[in-house]
Parts: C-alpha cells; sequence; structure tokens
C-alpha cells in the first residue's frame, strides 16, 4: 500500500471547506479532524465523503495540539496536511503520487504557498514553504503554535519557480482579522521564545528589521500599498511579541 491520506483540522470552517475539499477529491482519503465545530464544517466534510474525528476543544484556541492527533488517524502510509483554507493544485496532486512512485522520495517534502492580501498576490509572503507532505511513521508534530513537523529523514523543498505546485492560501484577511490574530497568536508564541532573553535592544531593532526584511528584502514593494501595509503588519506581529515577553519577565520580577 502506497497511498496518500489527506489531513485537515477545523473548526468552524464553513466558508471555504467545500472549495478546499474539491480540491483533494482526487487522493486515497481525506481525514477531517474537526474541533466541535458549531457551524455546517462537520456537514459539508460528510457530504464530501471524507473519514471524519472529532477531538475536544476545550481551551485550545490554536490548532496544534490536534494536529498529531488527525495525522495518527490517517490510513495510508503517506500525508499531505492541507488547512482549511488552502487549495492544492492538481499539478501538485499529480507530482506527489508521481514521486511516492520512484522509490527515492524524501520522508518530507516542503511546499511553497501563495498568499494573499487585500487581493493581491503577496511576493513577500512567496515562497513560503511549508512542510506538509511526509511519510507517516517518521513524523512527529508539536503542540507548539507555528511548529513545523519534526520528520525522520530527508527533508528536500519544491524549487520556488514551480509555482503550479503551490498551495494556495485562499485566507486573504482583513486588516481588523490579522490584528485579532496578533493578539492571539503573540500570547502563545511567548511559551517558544521565553527563554531567548530578548531585551530593549531586540524590541527596539528587530520590529523595524522585520519590515525591512518583508518590503525590502522580500519585495514587498512589488505590491503596491498592500505590500507596505503588510510589511507593517509584520513588524507589529514582532513587536507585540517581544512587547508581551518583556511585559511578563517584569511582573515576574515585582
Amino acid at each position: 500500500m502506497n497511498g496518500i491520506s489527506v489531513v485537515i483540522n477545523t473548526y468552524n470552517a464553513e466558508r471555504h471547506l467545500k472549495r478546499v475539499l474539491d480540491s483533494v477529491k482526487g487522493f486515497d482519503e481525506i481525514v477531517v479532524c474537526d474541533m466541535e465545530s458549531t457551524d455546517a464544517t462537520v456537514d459539508i466534510a460528510r457530504r464530501h465523503g471524507c473519514k471524519v474525528i472529532t477531538f475536544e476543544k476545550g481551551g485550545h484556541n490554536i490548532v496544534e495540539p490536534a494536529r498529531q492527533f488527525a495525522i495518527d488517524n490517517a490510513s495510508f502510509p503517506w500525508v499531505l496536511v492541507v488547512d482549511a483554507d488552502e487549495t492544492v493544485t492538481p499539478q501538485l496532486q499529480s507530482y506527489l503520487y508521481r514521486i511516492i512512485k520512484t522509490g527515492t522520495c524524501p520522508d518530507g517534502i516542503a511546499i511553497p504557498r501563495k498568499n494573499y492580501f487585500m487581493g493581491c498576490f503577496m511576493h513577500s509572503s512567496y515562497p513560503d514553504h511549508v512542510l506538509r507532505f511526509f511519510r507517516k511513521e517518521a513524523t512527529t508534530w508539536p503542540k507548539v503554535i507555528h511548529a513545523s513537523p519534526e520528520v525522520r529523514g530527508r527533508v528536500e523543498r519544491i524549487p520556488q519557480d514551480h509555482r503550479e505546485l503551490a498551495i494556495e492560501h485562499l485566507a486573504n484577511d482583513s486588516v481588523s482579522t490579522i490584528l485579532r490574530k496578533i493578539d492571539t497568536y503573540s500570547f502563545y508564541e511567548l511559551q517558544r521564545r521565553r527563554d531567548k532573553g530578548y531585551g530593549t535592544a531586540a524590541l527596539l531593532m528587530s520590529p523595524p528589521f522585520r519590515f525591512f526584511k518583508a518590503y525590502v528584502l522580500k519585495k514587498g514593494f512589488l505590491d503596491g500599498i498592500p505590500g507596505f501595509i503588510h510589511a507593517v503588519l509584520d513588524g507589529i506581529y514582532q513587536f507585540v511579541v517581544l512587547a508581551k515577553l518583556i511585559e511578563e519577565r517584569r511582573n515576574q520580577a515585582r
């Protein structure tokens, strides 16, 4: 058996889910791991013939605690993880089946991803490689926010010039949505960065460099005003994370 399971974690994901499921219908299995959605997510998944499993949401506001549970419930030796707001091209599907038949497939493959903001493709966010395809038995997914799966073995990247193989990110978040995510994600980011020893110098230098990297080095300037705004928000995210770390440290010192 040399098939591929697509694994999708969901919570109130009805907005894009039909389009996502239509894009992966040619794979051997689609596993939808739902965190007790209150909208039509589960109904949509069942109508598409998915294998639906439930992970209790509890107090979790991020998906990572459910990732490994979802992967463990996949039936096939190869797993492609797709978010509930991402689509897969037919070219990527053909590529993955072709490479697992070669006998020389790496244990993990990082796939480029196209991101959008204000309706524009973001040059500064491409190729945004995400490690989403891997051998199930060789992989563990940490429960920390923004963690990548840990693959025991060889990992390769699809070259960024193969845009036809890129995952399409449908989110196209508004400024308000991004600001809400900054507050939520920065809170969970603290546990990853507590031991880094960031101080005032990092607070002053790191956010401007984050903006410079996004806007200049990664060519966000090609995206006009949306590119400028997106780069500023990227810097704000870094500033908020560092500010919360310093605040936490000062509170503990009192």
